[in-house]
């Protein structure tokens, strides 16, 4: 491990050295490149010059221990130290493991409602709000793109980016088939009815991701807007579907006020979309490795169950169980993503895999 740190450390002040010649900093982006290096290497570093300078302080309180004067007080500050430097393996153990280099990336979620008709639509409405008001709690911004209102409420379908620092790292977890266990305000008889919605969650293809897009291969399709965003909504034709014909994934976005607005969001979403069928494309590729995690973030893959009688929320891929059902739809999914996160770290430090979960 402490070969690892000190090439880390290296790595670190060679790049903190690049960053003071001329020639890159007047290069945008080498810039913006060495920077986000720089950043990602931080906490790692500072973790390290921690440890470095606690295993100087033993080894200097050992000698100290021989002092017939001082040795039993040295005796209690060593004690102390060795505890340090056993929090800090720990802590170095996770700094080390490989970060998704997706994790610092805005999101891109899309929310259908499944199984159990106009339940499900206001199932998956709900959906939305949780996560938006975990968005806000996180102090991230949400923009909706694409949306298709259910006849009883909710949404059969909804579009959304979220950003803010390390979206993806957060809610990258949530892709799969969330199950809702309720009297539905539409059952008239009070019976309990299970219904579902699917969560797919994406990493933004930003301006570092290079997708090349041919624009003879895309389908553009311009139509009048069924959703809200304004004055110009059903009364122009400001909708645009874009559709990829190689790989035949259609985007729609509706949802802003012009047509050019809608093309722009339109084309960014559809990058966004073949990037994670790139990644899927490689992932799948890993062959074992891939089965072996517990989610695969398909759609179709039962995630999470949503239990209102019981007040209860269990996550079936790490059977963790929380009776906090009504704070957790109320955006409050901290417990829920620590418990997930802390499980992929555990599994990443036995090698069993390099992600557990999409």
């Amino acid at each position: 491990m402490i070969e690892r740190l000190e090439a880390t450390l290296e790595k670190y002040n060679h790049l903190q050295e690049e960053l003071t010649k001329p020639e890159i900093l007047s290069d945008i982006k080498k810039t913006r490149e060495y920077s986000k290096e720089v950043a990602a290497l931080e906490d790692v570093v500072t973790c390290y010059k921690k440890y470095k300078k606690v295993l100087e302080e033993i080894e200097s309180t050992k000698e100290m221990t021989k002092d017939p004067e001082l040795g039993e007080m040295a005796k209690e500050e060593l004690k102390e130290l060795e505890e340090e430097k056993e929090r800090l393996d720990g802590e170095l153990e996770i700094l080390l493991i490989p970060k998704d280099p997706n994790d610092d990336k805005n999101v891109v979620i899309e929310i259908r409602g499944a199984a159990g008709g106009d339940e499900a639509n206001i199932f998956a409405g709900d959906l939305f709000r949780m996560y938006t008001r975990y968005a806000e709690k996180k102090g991230f911004t949400y923009q909706v793109y694409n949306s298709v209102e259910g006849t009883a409420g909710g949404y059969s379908q909804i579009e959304f980016i979220v950003k803010g620092a390390n979206a993806y790292s957060l809610l990258k977890y949530e892709s799969g088939s969330h199950r809702v266990q309720r009297v539905p305000v539409t059952e008239a008889n009070g019976r309990l009815q299970t219904s579902t919605a699917t969560v797919l969650v994406m990493p933004e293809a930003d301006e570092d991701i290079e997708i090349e897009i041919n624009p003879s291969d895309l389908r553009i399709d311009i139509y009048r807007s069924s959703g809200c965003g304004g004055q110009g909504v059903n009364t122009t034709d400001s909708a645009v579907r874009i559709t990829h014909l190689p790989t035949n994934t259609v985007v729609t976005c509706q949802n802003e006020r012009s047509q050019i607005q809608n093309k722009e969001q339109a084309m960014k979403v559809l990058k966004t979309r073949l990037y994670e069928m790139q990644l899927r494309e490689q992932q799948e590729a890993a062959g074992a490795e891939r089965r072996s995690k517990i989610g695969t973030g398909d759609r179709a893959e039962k995630i999470r169950t949503y239990n209102y009688p019981q007040n209860r929320v269990t996550d079936h891929r790490i059977g963790f169980t929380t009776k906090n059902l009504d704070r957790v739809m109320d955006g409050d999914l901290d417990d829920v993503i620590n418990a997930l996160i802390q499980e992929d770290q555990k599994r990443k430090l036995k090698g069993e895999t390099e992600e557990v979960w999409q």
